[in-house]
């Protein structure tokens, strides 16, 4: 039994993988950075062709939500998030893959059972979580401000 555990626990340790946190870390930021700074350049290209601030912040969404889905479709983000991690999946446009990506996986099932069925399977916890947080902050804000409290 002994033999058995420190096999199995030099095995294990074998094929670990092991991560350097700090190149994580190093590879998160920039690969994050370099989003975000695009992002920051499709928005300043808009405004200095004059448009207004928050037109331009819609122009950018859009632009960078389209192109997270058509590289997902391509099978190209998956290697930006192999390399920059959370880097890559925090920002709106991992949030645009984490949609397109499970309608991309299973999609040869079908339009019903494979992407109808499937497309919100990892989405659909944040949309779920994230509409019934802001209802009770809401309700919260409504009744706060019905007592004089906001």
């Amino acid at each position: 039994m002994e033999i058995n555990k420190k096999s199995y626990e030099t095995y294990v340790k074998q094929v670990t993988p092991v991560h350097s946190r700090w190149a994580g870390i190093l590879k998160a930021f920039l690969t994050g950075g370099i989003i975000c700074t695009i992002g920051q350049g499709i928005t300043n290209l808009f405004l200095s062709y004059g448009m207004d601030k928050e037109t331009a912040g819609a122009w950018t969404l859009l632009i960078l939500i389209g192109a997270s889905v058509l590289l997902t479709g391509l099978g190209i983000y998956w290697r930006i998030v192999t390399f920059g991690g959370a880097g890559a999946l925090v920002p709106i446009t991992g949030f645009a893959n984490s949609v397109a990506a499970p309608a991309v996986e299973f999609q040869a099932e079908g339009q019903v059972f494979g992407i109808g069925c499937k497309i919100f399977t990892i989405a659909g916890p944040v949309i779920l979580y994230g509409v019934l947080i802001s209802w009770g902050l809401g309700l919260i804000y409504w009744i706060g401000t019905l007592m004089g409290i906001f």
